[in-house]
């Protein structure tokens, strides 16, 4: 991992990093199937996905991993993006965050989401958590 991009890095080194990367995050869970299903049918899409958004700004150290990804997933909630959420905060508990931390994202998406948000931010949360507990 790294604070700056390689200039000197194709495309193709970057999306594998991105996949990589990906791998890490999921740990001994699958990785999303919308990622399978993004790569079939909208292959650029999928690569842009892989090598920027994770073979770049993933793998960025200025936030460890658990950090980062508590904090994209409070950002997916305030949006009302909880499919994303789930995801993010799947791969936050992967990496040291615990239950109550992931909760707490519920109780601050109130102030920039409002309580709409925030309850289909709980409903998600309790979703995820009892996958993972089944």
């Amino acid at each position: 991992m790294t604070d700056t991009i390689d200039m000197q890095q194709t495309t193709a080194e970057r999306a594998a990093r991105g996949k990589a990367i990906i791998k890490e995050l999921a740990g001994d869970t699958p990785h999303p199937i919308s990622l399978d299903a993004l790569a079939r049918d909208f292959p650029f899409l999928s690569n842009a996905v892989n090598a920027f958004a994770v073979g770049e700004i993933f793998d960025r150290t200025v936030l460890d991993i658990r950090t980062r990804q508590l904090a994209l997933c409070t950002a997916f909630a305030a949006l009302g993006l909880t499919d994303y959420m789930k995801i993010h905060a799947g791969y936050a508990l992967n990496h040291g965050a615990t239950e109550a931390e992931v909760k707490e994202i519920a109780n601050l998406v109130i102030i920039p989401g409002g309580f709409p948000r925030a309850i289909m931010a709980s409903q998600a949360i309790g979703e995820l958590l009892a996958s993972r507990s089944s």
